[in-house]
């Protein structure tokens, strides 16, 4: 029996239809090596600021800054917001956990606000209830789900009201536009990622963007540690090992160059609050695949698969 087939000899996920894998292009091999040829392999130097100009240049924000991974953006983000322990901070209840968990490793309470059908995103009616509960919030983490932005005029204007500002979380929704703007700039600290499934790739990855030169400069010496400017290691404050490193930026880098083809071409809600819409999605929503090497015989077995739903 191959070591890849089960007792009855099947191939685990030989016909499975991958919800969207990674897309090679063919320079990425090529880059990775000229890393490794040009000795380029820490967490500075020209390629580290190559790709964050890249990014800056698509997105259209001032400053990004390239790091290990997306949930280690958002960290940043939340701790550049100011979060501390028990603070209360209002989050998308449809989304990945990595959205919540750096409210929590700050110490904060994370307050779920529904989902609206629209966009599968923040309803903005229910978190300006959400304010009339807790109107000492004075931190909004929205989710851009599945390459969709939620609404952000109206998002933006309670936050104002509020006070309160804005963190993006646009892991899913690189090169997605409000109103013809790039998903991503609206926040005052926001996050993307490279991970595998995501719209550009580099195996893992993420940054942070912001058009605030303080804010990038802060997370740049907190992603190395938060090592002083002396000529000997000192630390001044807390740190954490979260720079990406030249090899990542190398193997993303052939999928950034495809930037313009891509672009063209269940969690319980706090105090016990209903979150209907959230749950109803949850149970009744369907992602269909959207791989960009999908085979014709793969989109028929979709179709085919939707079509026997309703009949």
């Amino acid at each position: 029996m191959n070591k890849r087939e089960d007792q009855d000899g099947i191939v685990p996920f030989a016909s499975k239809i991958w919800l969207s894998s990674p897309t090679m292009h063919g320079d990425e091999i090529k880059y990775i090596i000229e890393a490794y040829e040009s000795n380029w392999m820490s967490t500075v130097g020209k390629n580290i600021n190559e790709v964050e100009h890249l990014a800056c240049e698509k997105i259209g924000c001032r400053y990004a800054v390239a790091l290990s991974a997306g949930t280690a953006a958002l960290h940043m983000t939340v701790r550049l917001a100011g979060v501390k322990p028990v603070d209360k901070i209002f989050c998308s209840d449809m989304t990945f956990d990595a959205t919540v968990n750096p409210v929590v490793y700050e110490g904060g309470v994370p307050v779920f606000i529904d989902t609206e059908y629209d966009t599968w995103n923040m309803d903005p009616v229910a978190l300006e209830k959400a304010f009339e509960m807790y109107p000492e919030v004075k931190v909004v983490v929205v989710a851009h789900l599945y390459g969709t932005s939620g609404k952000i005029d109206e998002i933006r204007a309670i936050c104002r009201e509020h006070h309160a500002i804005i963190i993006e979380d646009a892991a899913e929704s690189l090169g997605a536009s409000y109103k013809g703007v790039q998903i991503g700039t609206f926040g005052s600290y926001n996050a993307i990622s490279f991970n595998g499934n995501k719209i550009i790739t580099g195996s893992s990855g993420g940054m942070l963007l912001t058009d605030d030169l303080e804010a990038a400069n802060k997370v740049r010496k907190w992603s190395t540690q938060s090592r002083e400017n002396a000529p000997w290691y000192q630390h001044e404050e807390l740190g954490y090992n979260y720079r990406m490193n030249g090899v990542v930026t190398r193997e993303g880098d052939g999928r950034g160059k495809m930037n313009a083809y891509y672009i063209a071409g269940g969690v319980k809600g706090k105090d016990g609050k209903p979150l209907d819409v959230g749950m109803d999605i949850f149970q009744r929503g369907l992602c269909l695949p959207s791989d960009n090497k999908m085979t014709v015989e793969e989109q028929d077995t979709v179709i085919e698969i939707v079509r026997a739903c309703f009949e």
